[in-house]
């Protein structure tokens, strides 16, 4: 008798991996640090040839792909890749400093699922790749299990029975994907909201009754850095929709030319490039939610396509006949005024009065500055439990210099500058003088050698003030410049060994 697995073995899925192709040095370094410290596995090749080449050898799971490259270039390149069936599936994104409308046309033309100008922000870089990756590690799972049904059915010789059960049993396990594990359900609910004022009090009501009515599309409004999709995270995963998927969409990001086959779907031959049929975003969170972040800034045309899903709850792939019935809640996201907007003809009336079934209002930190010392010893309580670091008192000073701050980038800020005090700090209390709180000069003396002090650990001080001075603030990219990891910053400064 075979035993029972044991359940509490998992096993280990590989890293990621991106192939970064540029003829130019400075675009592949920029991209690597980009995309490296997100865990991803990253290889590179300068040439149209030398990216077939590694493409075959590595098999990568996303291709990033200059157009203009000596030899053959991008748009061929991509075209060869889609040729080749062990390439075909990878998606490819171009990165290119052209923006004509014909060159984005032949782009996804040639098989490009998306497109990204130079030169480009490092934020829209990580979104699209994550966003992309993310689809595709759901397509080929899909793409596996319905392979491994149609070799059940023909083994069997029933094929129309049998392919029947196959369909039924794959939308089943469609049904079980999620973007999200369980410990990130339990990371989004509602113990992740720090504050003991009256407006947090309100939206913890709010986001409580929310919960239940899971029928009932909800708008959140409020500034940037205020945690808009936070309470999307926790509607989600303390409703009866938890264990289905919840999928964030930047509306920004998505271009135009993509946004239909991206939302909708669309069925195998409905346009070049199309080798197989792909489920949209809609239809992977039936039964979940979609979270759709600056809608506000959502283009007229995706607005009006948005508007007829809402109002059937059918989706119709890219070239099919048949629609398709969903069952998607839609939490949406804006720091503008969509009623001002409704008013001057830049957003739909109708959609909004769709989306705003209940709106939820985050307000800026500084209308509530009475939460201000709760989060600040939270957010030092994460990062040193992180770092398994004993967590440093706040002095009665720097909880006044906080409470003071007018925080134009609301918790997000805050956030930034408690992460930065527990190294200026050094492991010992964080006082006002390790609250890095006014924006930085544009311009910066350029330092000399006699700047460095010649005391060791003084010397040390300085190079780590100096890097986070040159990342306002941000820890990340002041380790990067280092060349340390955040955890080895850390007990850099705060004097142990590593």
């Amino acid at each position: 008798m075979t035993p029972p697995a044991d359940s509490s073995v998992h096993p280990v899925e590989p890293r990621q991996r991106v192939l970064l192709v540029d003829d130019t040095p400075a675009n592949l370094d920029l991209l690597t640090r980009t995309l490296e410290p997100l865990g991803y596995d990253i290889v590179v090749a300068t040439t149209g040839e030398a990216a077939l080449r590694v493409a075959g050898k590595s098999r990568p799971d996303l291709i990033l792909l200059d157009v203009v490259m000596p030899g053959i270039d991008g748009l061929e390149t991509c075209r060869r890749l889609k040729a080749d069936e062990a390439t075909r599936h990878i998606p490819i994104l171009f990165i290119s400093a052209r923006n004509q409308t014909q060159s984005l046309v032949e782009g996804f033309a040639a098989g490009a699922v998306d497109y990204i100008a130079k030169p480009f922000a490092q934020d829209e870089v990580r979104t699209r790749v994550e966003t992309h990756l993310q689809i595709a590690k759901l397509t080929r799972q899909l793409r596996e299990r319905n392979e491994t049904l149609e070799t059940t059915i023909h083994q069997l010789r029933h094929e129309t029975g049998r392919r029947q059960q196959a369909e039924t049993q794959l939308e089943a396990a469609g049904e079980r994907l999620s973007l999200l594990s369980a410990l990130d359900a339990e990371r989004w609910g509602l113990a992740a909201f720090v504050g003991r004022s009256k407006t947090i009090a309100k939206i913890l009501a709010d986001v409580r009754r929310l919960q239940n009515f899971t029928g009932v599309n909800v708008l959140v409004h409020g500034e940037s850095g205020t945690g808009k999709e936070l309470i999307a995270r926790a509607l989600h995963f303390g409703s009866n929709r938890s264990e289905r998927p919840f999928i964030p969409v930047n509306c920004v990001a998505i271009p135009q030319e993509l946004a239909e086959s991206m939302l909708f779907g669309h069925v195998r031959g409905a346009f070049t490039g199309a080798t197989a049929d792909r489920k949209g975003l809609f239809e992977l969170a039936d039964g979940g939610t979609l979270f759709l972040d600056e809608i506000g800034d959502m283009p007229p045309l995706l607005q009006a396509k948005l508007l007829r899903v809402l109002e059937d709850g059918c989706v119709t792939p890219v070239g099919a006949t048949r629609s398709k019935q969903v069952r998607v809640r839609i939490v949406a996201a804006t720091n503008a005024d969509l009623q001002e907007r409704v008013e001057d003809g830049r957003f739909r009336q109708d959609l909004y009065f769709r989306l705003a079934g209940y709106v939820v209002n985050v307000p800026p930190l500084r209308d509530r500055r009475e939460d201000i010392p709760l989060l600040a010893a939270h957010f030092l309580g994460v990062f040193t439990k992180e770092m398994g670091l004993p967590a440093p008192a706040l002095t009665a000073a720097a909880l006044v210099k906080l409470k003071a701050h007018g925080f134009p980038g609301n918790v997000r800020e805050l956030k930034n500058v408690i992460e930065r005090s527990l190294i200026e700090c050094g492991g010992d209390v964080v006082d006002a003088e390790h609250l890095h709180l006014m924006p930085l000069p544009g311009r910066r003396a350029t330092a000399t050698a006699d700047d460095i002090p010649l005391n060791l650990e003084a010397a040390e001080s300085a190079l780590i003030k100096r890097a986070l001075d040159a990342s306002n603030g941000n820890v990340t990219e002041a380790a990067r410049r280092l060349g340390v990891n955040r955890t080895r910053l850390y007990r850099r400064r705060m004097g142990e060994q590593v």
